[in-house]
């Protein structure tokens, strides 16, 4: 895998990675009963972007972690989805 490969994965993985975590620990403008006029109460109040950043590159190390010991040490991919399935599964569909 060259280095521009594990970049863009890695950046795949971080950007989903931040959309999933926003979100948490977010208080809206209306929760914290500070609106800012021409602003929704719904937006955020304060949305600690740094410590957003900070977890976001935390929990993509992790998942790009597992993500390289399954495909380079384990040496599993795609085509081997379907050898990990149990044969059960496949016949009861």
């Amino acid at each position: 895998m060259s280095w521009i490969s594990v970049a863009a994965i890695y950046f795949i993985i971080w950007w989903t990675v931040l959309f999933a975590t926003l979100p948490f620990g977010v208080k809206t403008q209306d929760e914290s009963d500070n609106v800012t006029l021409g602003t929704v109460p719904s937006a955020p109040g304060r949305p600690h972007m740094r410590k957003t950043v900070i977890r976001t590159t935390i929990v993509s190390l992790i998942i790009f972690g597992i993500f390289y010991y399954v495909t380079k040490v384990m040496g599993l991919g795609f085509d081997d989805i379907p050898s990990l399935v149990p044969e059960s599964i496949l016949k009861a569909g």
